[in-house]
């Protein structure tokens, strides 16, 4: 489960996006259109420690793009290179957001998503004691039946692209940056649906 805050951000995740995305080898589109918010998801770290959110962002009349990103309350040590940039939480204080392909703790909750189809964390606020669920605004799930995940272990090395490849210790995983391109890879597929689109997230294949 992930409990969401009521809070204030600046800059705001898509303010800092903006900034960051023309930067990307893989992004396509006008590097000054606004860039909205098209769908996301959630996965949940067992150690709660770090936020895990993917956002599915459109920059003016470009095309879908995927960004996952972690949150942190300090520094991801030799992550400098995926660094999106920092933000000041108004409940948690400051914020290091990243690329999530460079956080090792994203790799293994993208490898229990796709081979063994744990879904998307519920999304849930809490006021006066209560709790206050938010739906999803999209839907993801393997296109496989789920399997045994082995150890993840050490994320090895990262090719960034149109697929974005992440080799770890035993899984190999691809995120796929323009959703709905046609592109795609070996092994087990994490299917994302939103709006009336349904396309290849992500995929992964035991090493």
């Amino acid at each position: 489960m992930a409990l969401l805050h009521r809070a204030e951000l600046r800059p705001t995740k898509l303010e800092l996006l903006a900034t960051w995305l023309p930067g990307r080898v893989w992004y396509r589109g006008d590097a000054d259109a606004e860039v909205v918010r098209v769908g996301a998801y959630r996965f949940d770290d067992p150690a709660g420690e770090v936020g895990i959110e993917t956002l599915l962002v459109r920059a003016g009349t470009g095309p879908v793009h995927q960004v996952p990103l972690t949150y942190r309350g300090e520094p991801l040590a030799g992550a400098e290179d995926w660094l999106v940039g920092t933000m000041e939480h108004s409940a948690l204080g400051r914020r290091w957001i990243y690329d999530a392909c460079g956080d090792p703790v994203y790799a293994a909750a993208l490898a229990d998503a796709v081979l063994a189809d744990a879904g998307q964390a519920e999304e849930y606020f809490e006021e006066d004691g209560e709790r206050q669920v938010r739906p999803p605004n999209m839907e993801i799930a393997s296109d496989a039946p789920a399997a045994e995940v082995p150890p993840v272990g050490a994320v090895r090395s990262i090719v960034d692209g149109d697929l974005t490849v992440i080799v770890t210790d035993g899984v190999e995983l691809t995120v796929v940056r323009r959703p709905g391109s046609g592109a795609s890879a070996t092994g087990v597929a994490l299917i994302g649906a939103w709006d009336d689109v349904s396309a290849p997230l992500a995929y992964a294949a035991p090493r």
